[in-house]
């Protein structure tokens, strides 16, 4: 009697663990999926849905926002890269590597492509890292170094 009930505690304490594994592979596909929407909205030119993929406000850090994080609305995120794409009007993100981190974190390395009306190209190689709640991004941590080098000037 007690080996089985030895063999049964077992079975359930593998049974369980397995399950919590199933559960955070499916958020982190589930994220995943989100993400790479976020990239066609993006490469789409579809600010508005993009916009609505964030919580209403949500903490930015990124070079050309300011040190630091930054708090945006839905409509200051949809109006910033409204007036990036007049920049930009072939505006591109080609992402290089998707890298799920944990349950909520999602990390992007993808590399922005664009061409002013001066004819000059942009080719900024970036990782964004991204928390996702309850399916909406509530943070957007973006690294580029948005530094010239003397010699392009």
């Amino acid at each position: 009697m007690r080996k089985t009930l030895i063999i049964v505690v077992s079975v359930f304490v593998f049974i369980s663990c397995n399950n919590q594994n199933q559960s955070k592979m499916i958020g982190t596909n589930r994220n995943e999926k989100l993400i790479k929407q976020y990239f066609d909205y993006f490469n789409n030119h579809d600010w508005k849905k993009m916009s609505e993929m964030y919580v209403e406000t949500a903490d930015f850090k990124d070079p050309s926002l300011g040190p630091g994080i930054v708090k945006q609305s839905r409509k200051q995120t949809e109006d910033k890269y409204a007036e990036l794409n007049k920049i930009f009007p072939d505006l591109h993100d080609k992402i290089i590597q998707i890298y799920p981190s944990g349950e909520n974190h999602i990390i992007v390395e993808f590399i922005s492509t664009g061409t002013a009306p001066d004819n000059s190209k942009l080719e900024l190689p970036i990782c964004t890292i991204f928390t996702i709640d309850n399916g909406l991004i509530t943070k957007d941590f973006t690294y580029f170094d948005n530094f010239q080098d003397e010699g392009e000037k």
